[in-house]
C-alpha cells in the first residue's frame, strides 16, 4: 500500500489514486488496528474508560444542584436498554441530529423565504441557539447534552414559510397549531426521546408553560437571544434596516455588533442565575432585549412586504393541506397495510398537516405549481 501523502504538485489523477489507496487505512507494525494516517503519533491512556456509567458519576460530582442528571436509558415512553457509552441525553441529541426533521430545517424559512447563502435558515438558527444555550449551561454547571438536545430539536415542528405556517395549519388542528407542541408530540415522537427533552422542546416558547428543567429554561432564553440578534444582522445585510437605526438603548447596553450583543445577553443570564438561583436575565439587559425585539417586529417581521409574503404562504399551505386531506390515500406516509382515513375528515386533515408541515419551502412551492396549478410568478420570491 502506498502510504505517502500528496504534495501540492500532485496531478489530479495521481491524487485520486492516492486517495483510493487509503481506503483500508494504515496498518503499522504488528498491532491489530488500522490508523487513518500513516504518520500518526497520537497516544492516550488506555486505562481510561469514560463510558456512560463513568460520566453519570462525574455528573453527580460536577453538576450544580438542581441540574438534570442523566440516568440510565432515560425516562422514555417506550423503555429501552441503556447505551454502554452514551448518556440518555446524549442519545437524544444524536437522534435529533440525524433525523429527517432536523435535516429539513436547512430548507425552511427563518425570516426570508428562499434564503440566500449568507442568510439564516431554521437549521442555522437551531445551531446558533445551541451555541448560546450551551455557553450559558456550561457556565452554570447544567447538563450540556440535555441543553443541546432541546436546542437542536426546539424548532423541528415548524412548517415551511416560518411562523406563517402556524396560522396556515391552525384551522385543521383542534386547539390550533403550535410549532413547539407539534414538534415534541408529533414530529419527534418516533424518536422516543426522554421526557425532559420533549418537555423542553414543547415549552421553549415564552407563551407556553415553563419547562420543568433549568436546561429547558436556558434554551427558552437562548432562542430569543439568538433570533433577535441574527435576524437583525440578516435584515441589515440586505438593507431592510440600517445598523444605525438600532435603538440607542440597545446600542448603549449591548453594543452594535452581534458578537457584542450575544456576549452581553449571555453574561446577563449567567449573572442573574448566579445571583438569584433562577434562570432569568438582569433587568438592564432584559430591557435592552425587549427593545431589540420590539424593533425587529416593527421594522422586519411586520413590515408590509413580510405580511404580504406571509399571506401568500398561508394560502399555499392551506390549499396543499386541503388537497391532501381530500386525497388521503395518496399521502406518501401512508403504509401499504394501513387504511386511509375518510376524505376531509379530522384525521385526514391532521395527516395532511403532518405531511405538508414536514416540507421544505422549495418543495411546498413546487407542489403548489405541480398539484394546484400555481403560477411561478405568484409564489414568494424571498427578499421583497
Amino acid at each position: 500500500m502506498n502510504n505517502s501523502e500528496p504534495n501540492n504538485n500532485t496531478e489530479p489523477e495521481d491524487r485520486t489514486a492516492l486517495w483510493a489507496s487509503t481506503m483500508g487505512g494504515h496498518q503499522i507494525g504488528e498491532k491489530p488496528i488500522r490508523l487513518a494516517h500513516s504518520d500518526s503519533t497520537a497516544h492516550i491512556g488506555i486505562a481510561a474508560q469514560m463510558n456512560r456509567a463513568t460520566r453519570e458519576h462525574l455528573e453527580e460530582l460536577t453538576l450544580v444542584r438542581g441540574a438534570t442528571a442523566s440516568a440510565g436509558a432515560g425516562n422514555r415512553v417506550v423503555p429501552e436498554e441503556p447505551d454502554p457509552e452514551r448518556t440518555c441525553f446524549e442519545r437524544d441529541r444524536d437522534r435529533i441530529l440525524h433525523s429527517p426533521a432536523f435535516r429539513r430545517l436547512s430548507g425552511k424559512t427563518q425570516v426570508f423565504v428562499f434564503p440566500e447563502d449568507h442568510q439564516r435558515t431554521r437549521l442555522t438558527h437551531a445551531l446558533e441557539v445551541a451555541q448560546v444555550a450551551v455557553a450559558i449551561s456550561r457556565s452554570l454547571g447544567l447538563n450540556l447534552a440535555l441543553t443541546e438536545a432541546i436546542a437542536l430539536g426546539h424548532d423541528c415542528g415548524h412548517g415551511p414559510g416560518g411562523h406563517a405556517s402556524e396560522d396556515a395549519f391552525s384551522p385543521y388542528i383542534p386547539g390550533g397549531y403550535d410549532h413547539a407542541v407539534w414538534g415534541a408530540d408529533t414530529v419527534l415522537r418516533p424518536l422516543n426521546l426522554c421526557s425532559e427533552t420533549l418537555d423542553g422542546i414543547r415549552n421553549h416558547s415564552w407563551s407556553r408553560p415553563a419547562p420543568l428543567t433549568p436546561e429547558g429554561e436556558v434554551v427558552s432564553w437562548a432562542d430569543r437571544i439568538a433570533y433577535v440578534c441574527h435576524d437583525f444582522e440578516d435584515a441589515a445585510h440586505v438593507g431592510i434596516v440600517m445598523p444605525e437605526e438600532l435603538p440607542i438603548l440597545v446600542r448603549e447596553r449591548c453594543g452594535e455588533r452581534r458578537s457584542q450583543q450575544l456576549s452581553s445577553f449571555i453574561s446577563a443570564v449567567v449573572q442573574a442565575a448566579r445571583e438569584t438561583g433562577q434562570i432569568g436575565m438582569t433587568d438592564s439587559l432584559a430591557e435592552a432585549l425587549a427593545e431589540f425585539r420590539r424593533f425587529n417586529y416593527e421594522k422586519i417581521y411586520m413590515r408590509a412586504e413580510s405580511l404580504a409574503q406571509s399571506a401568500t404562504v398561508i394560502r399555499i399551505l392551506r390549499a396543499l393541506v386541503e388537497h391532501h386531506g381530500s386525497h388521503p390515500n395518496q399521502l406518501p406516509a401512508l403504509q401499504a397495510t394501513e387504511t386511509a382515513p375518510e376524505s376531509d375528515s379530522e384525521e385526514a386533515l391532521a395527516q395532511a398537516v403532518t405531511y405538508v408541515g414536514g416540507m421544505t419551502d422549495r418543495y411546498a412551492f413546487l407542489q403548489a405549481q405541480q398539484l394546484l396549478g400555481w403560477n411561478r410568478n405568484d409564489l414568494p420570491v424571498g427578499i421583497l
